[in-house]
């Protein structure tokens, strides 16, 4: 088939202006420092290193391990899921946690309880809604750490104990408020449980509770690289108590104790910042 001439040319423009199109999109994106690729960031260390006693909390059982369609449906191999208890007792409450991580992805979409659960049969008493931790704070320093390069907030500093060299050392913990989202569940064929889970995010070492900014957070065009880890917190409670507030005050305290261990263990973000602005 042999087209006339004005088709043919017409053809050849939307070639050359689609090429040009192409070549200069490129070349913006170079001057601009943007990185649409990301590179991955590897754990300082293993996230099952996490001890099985912090504070005044103990490992119940042994980690479960998932099963390989259950790790492709979490989109990582590298997490933690580990049942506490105060004093290691059951009968003080056993809170369930669960930490994933992620890095070098760009559309990585988090499993979070509201779609999880309810898709597993579980009912949803309440709608996912932001809480305050009432985290302790009296160990951290808030002001003599180095400023996030996005936002100019400072790092609060903390100091974690080396468990094998037994030496303190300081850990830079992420900045933003340590709000977690917070859902209540029912099972409708056990009525009188209700499943409480709470989780947030720490991408590139910046707090949310929110599905949808980790992604912001965690996918910053001028940021080579990009990581983010859920941190999700979820208890059995009777309906006759106070379940929210029940889960606020345990989920509070284990947090307070592990999240400056578990920053041990994330990259140093204040490094890949310090390396970012050299490379300008």
């Amino acid at each position: 088939m042999r087209f006339k001439p004005t088709i043919r040319a017409a053809f050849a423009s939307v070639v050359i202006v689609l090429i040009a199109s192409a070549v200069g999109f490129r070349a913006s994106v170079s001057s601009l420092n943007l990185y649409l690729r990301k590179e991955a960031v590897p754990l300082r260390e293993s996230l099952d290193t996490i001890p099985t006693k912090i504070g005044r909390w103990k490992r119940i059982g042994t980690d479960s391990r998932l099963g390989e369609a259950m790790v492709e449906s979490l989109g990582t191999r590298f997490y933690l899921d580990r049942h506490y208890a105060i004093d290691g007792n059951p009968d003080n409450g056993v809170l369930t946690l669960h930490i994933a991580y992620y890095t070098g992805m760009v559309d990585a979409v988090p499993h979070v309880p509201e779609r999880c659960w309810g898709a597993a049969g579980l009912s949803m008493v309440t709608q996912p809604r932001a809480i305050l931790m009432p985290i302790d704070k009296s160990k951290w320093d808030l002001e003599s750490g180095p400023k996030n390069k996005v936002t100019g907030e400072t790092y609060p500093v903390a100091s974690v104990l080396d468990p094998v060299t037994r030496r303190k050392e300081s850990v830079f913990l992420p900045i933003g408020e340590t709000e977690m989202s917070v859902t209540v569940f029912q099972d409708q064929q056990n009525p009188k449980l209700h499943l409480v889970g709470g989780y947030l995010f720490i991408a590139n070492a910046r707090l949310t509770s929110s599905p949808y900014v980790v992604k912001t957070f965690a996918f910053d065009l001028s940021s080579r690289y990009s990581y983010y880890c859920k941190v999700q917190c979820s208890m059995l409670l009777n309906e006759s108590e106070e379940v929210v507030e029940k889960w606020t005050e345990l989920t509070a305290d284990l947090l307070s104790e592990i999240l400056p261990i578990l920053m041990r263990r994330l990259p140093d973000w204040t490094l890949i910042e310090a390396t970012k602005s050299e490379e300008k």
